[in-house]
């Protein structure tokens, strides 16, 4: 899971970066929904899929995130992307599955992340790990919950904007969060993260970046 391996930082910090940098670009120019099945960092504005770099952006000055702390499966980090600081809490699925079984993936995760500068608190981003099937949701099951998000290459993000804060709740108090989607290949995917610890890395990302 995520713990304070170099490998785990970096990859987290550069799902951050690719976020901050499509967002602030769409602020500039709508962009509609590339062909590519590259994979980069998702990046969301308003209720709209957002288009997302061809590659992943270095890290803004070769840095590297810093651990805040570690709480259960999940991990809280703070990192300079552009300039602008963001705190995140990250974690990996404890579970996955695919149908058929065994079909190849990228490294799957999900991440609240809050960005000062652009008033963005606790935004909930999903990298599935392969590119979803053009135009279809993605599924999120929080207990007796559902809640449908949009998706764009390989990203998630909530489909209405107004549940996310209660997303948000139900996430601090459940004990398991569940994914479910499919490829534009038709592999159908199950993702369950444990929640345990959420919370108090939440707590930590409010204590970081206010």
């Amino acid at each position: 899971m995520i713990a304070n391996g170099a490998y785990q930082a970096s990859v987290a910090l550069a799902m951050l970066v690719g976020l901050f940098t499509v967002a602030s670009a769409q602020q500039s120019q709508k962009q509609t929904q590339p062909n590519s099945e590259s994979k980069s960092a998702p990046a969301k504005k308003g209720n709209a899929p957002a288009a997302k770099s061809a590659a992943v952006p270095p890290a803004p000055g070769g840095g590297q995130p810093t651990l805040l702390g570690q709480f259960g499966t999940w991990g809280a980090y703070t990192a300079s992307a552009g300039g602008k600081q963001v705190c995140y809490a990250l974690s990996e699925p404890s579970s996955k599955a695919t149908e058929p079984p065994n079909r190849p993936r990228d490294p799957a995760y999900i991440f609240v992340s809050t960005r000062p500068s652009e008033n963005v608190r606790n935004e909930i981003s999903i990298v599935i790990g392969y590119p979803f099937k053009p135009g279809a949701d993605a599924n999120v099951d929080i207990g007796s919950a559902k809640y449908a998000m949009y998706t764009q290459n390989d990203g998630a993000w909530i489909k209405n904007a107004a549940e996310e804060a209660r997303m948000v709740d139900a996430m601090r108090r459940g004990s398991d969060l569940v994914v479910s989607g499919e490829s534009g290949k038709g592999t159908k995917s199950t993702d369950r993260y444990n929640l345990r610890g959420l919370a108090q890395a939440l707590d930590r990302v409010a204590q970081e970046c206010k």
